[in-house]
């Protein structure tokens, strides 16, 4: 495979790009001449592709059965989805086939490292079952990372302990958890112990749901934050949501900002579910209910950007288009200076690579694996203004999907 012509993000000029056995094997900058059988990219943006590091498969494409989160907050959604594990039939064909509609969805816009997380307080262990088929159906086309996820809590879920240790033994990549939702601070606390601890035993990353509410006295970040700096984990842990940090006084936040920095924790937010989930129990004015994206950005800290959910109990639209969820973080948190907008893709892609720790196999250098997109656009600016369709996704050296821009003629104009 050969792409001529091409910008490369974070260089100048043109370059050609010419892959063999599944890895970039010549990167040169560009010189006007384009071999037979080659891709003239016509000065499009070739960059890594697009990571979603934050999904829940398992969910997918439910919205509306047995009936729509009416109230439109996160503890309806976590209670129809209760509702719908306990008197669904959980097929693992059933099962697999929403996870793959969504799967598509996110390859058509770039995506090809996905992390998501799967309710293991589903006692069939159908959809764990069913995931871990999909990884490894999937390893080498698009690849998965699971995460065990106790949505009903560890402590507070009858057995949670075990539930958690079997998903592991099952082979999970990652130990998630919720403190927030266990039934006292004293449960949260020792959940995040008994994550860690389960972390270490598997060799095992860590993403943990933490403060996914506007309560400003929600506040394990600092242990989560704390754990993982006694470990030295912080740079194999998640920090997702943390949507009470918005909520945060100043004060307390500065003192947080220590701890976070030396734990070396990475983030992820969700901009569109939390937007949509969070400050319901408001009238005027109403919170945001993102985390700090900019605050944290701008003190060193690892951001990346997810979608969260397609079309489930929680979020009852969604696409998997990054650039739509990039959108809307952009415009929340005030991100749209020029310097912000110049590097406003990094939350959609290197950030979400440091997130699910693969930057081994992710970048554009001469030896690593063949992974890009090509993007119908010049730059970070370009392609956020115009919403630039990827025209091409490569991974491992094989075209995962391919897409012609729409045209459009204007007459009288």
């Amino acid at each position: 495979m050969y792409i001529a012509n091409c910008r490369i993000r974070g260089r100048e000029g043109l370059w050609n790009v010419a892959c063999e056995n599944g890895k970039f094997d010549r990167i040169r900058p560009a010189d006007g001449i384009i071999p037979e059988g080659a891709t003239d990219a016509k000065e499009r943006l070739l960059m890594p592709p697009f990571v979603e590091p934050h999904i829940h498969l398992d969910c997918v494409m439910t919205a509306g059965i047995p009936h729509y989160n009416m109230s439109g907050t996160l503890f309806e959604g976590i209670s129809t989805w209760h509702e719908y594990k306990t008197t669904q039939p959980l097929l693992i064909p059933e099962i697999k086939d929403r996870a793959r509609q969504a799967l598509r969805l996110m390859a058509e816009h770039g995506v090809q490292f996905v992390r998501t997380h799967v309710d293991v307080t589903e006692t069939s262990f159908q959809s764990a079952k069913a995931l871990l088929e999909l990884r490894d159906e999937l390893k080498g086309i698009l690849e998965l990372q699971l995460v065990a996820f106790p949505q009903n809590g560890i402590l507070s879920t009858v057995g949670g302990k075990d539930l958690m240790i079997r998903a592991m033994d099952m082979g999970f990549d990652c130990v998630g958890g919720i403190p927030h939702f266990e039934f006292c601070r004293e449960y949260g606390v020792e959940s995040l112990d008994f994550i860690f601890a389960l972390a270490e035993k598997y060799d095992a990353m860590v993403d943990v749901h933490c403060d996914e509410m506007d309560d400003e006295q929600s506040r394990y970040l600092e242990v989560l934050a704390t754990k993982a700096w006694e470990r030295s984990l912080g740079p194999r842990t998640v920090a997702a949501h943390t949507c009470a940090m918005g909520s945060y006084n100043n004060a307390y936040t500065t003192k947080l900002f220590r701890a976070l920095l030396e734990s070396k924790i990475n983030f992820n937010s969700c901009p569109t579910e939390s937007v949509h989930l969070q400050g319901r129990a408001e009238n005027y004015p109403k919170r945001r209910g993102v985390t700090r994206i900019r605050e944290l950005t701008e003190a060193g800290m690892n951001v990346a950007l997810g979608q969260d959910s397609i079309a489930d109990p929680w979020y009852p639209i969604g696409v998997g288009d990054l650039l739509r969820v990039l959108e809307m973080g952009i415009h929340i948190e005030h991100l749209m200076g020029y310097k912000d907008l110049s590097k406003c893709l990094d939350f959609i892609s290197q950030n979400g690579a440091k997130n699910l720790c693969i930057e081994d196999v992710y970048g554009i250098e001469e030896g690593k694996p063949a992974n890009f997109i090509l993007l119908d656009g010049k730059d970070d600016y370009d392609v956020v203004r115009f919403h630039s369709a990827v025209v091409l996704s490569v991974h491992n050296g094989e075209i995962l999907s391919q897409k012609t821009p729409a045209t459009a003629v204007v007459h009288n104009i």
